[in-house]
């Protein structure tokens, strides 16, 4: 596969302190970070491609794997989880046909469980791309789920 990184890299010197923002824009742009752009990106700011991995697998945000059309993020900080995060979850897995960290095979929906989504007076929610859905329970997760699968 044939990637061309060149917009992303019109905006940067090819410093080594600018290797996670292009990283960002790299992952935006390609839906993930595969091995040719990461040869390409250490290429771009003279590194070691070991140090381009070592960062981008040092954070959660980066992606080696191609995600789907539809990002759904489980919450699972405290808040939603003591408000039923983990039925959410099994509802959202049961409703997608997969499981927590997989990608359906006609790459519509991707599942992964975060952290915590900083809405915690929304308790149990949940991200499909940027927009949060709260107050959830496996009710809503089905029609939300019917609507757009």
């Amino acid at each position: 596969m044939q990637i061309d990184l060149e917009s992303v890299f019109s905006g940067y010197s090819g410093k080594r302190e600018e290797i996670i923002p292009i990283l960002q824009d790299a992952q935006e742009k390609l839906n993930y970070l595969p091995k040719e752009a990461m040869r390409k990106i250490a290429k771009f700011v003279r590194v070691p491609e070991s140090s381009v991995y070592a960062i981008a697998t040092f954070y959660a945000q980066f992606r080696f794997k191609p995600m789907g059309k539809n990002h759904v993020m489980v919450c699972r900080g405290t808040a939603c989880h003591v408000n039923g995060a983990t039925r959410v979850l099994e509802e959202v897995e049961e409703q997608l046909g997969i499981s927590e960290g997989e990608t359906r095979e006609d790459m519509e929906y991707s599942l992964e469980t975060v952290a915590c989504i900083g809405a915690c007076s929304l308790a149990p929610c949940m991200m499909i791309n940027k927009d949060v859905e709260a107050k959830i329970n496996k009710k809503k997760v089905a029609k939300i789920f019917s609507q757009g699968n």
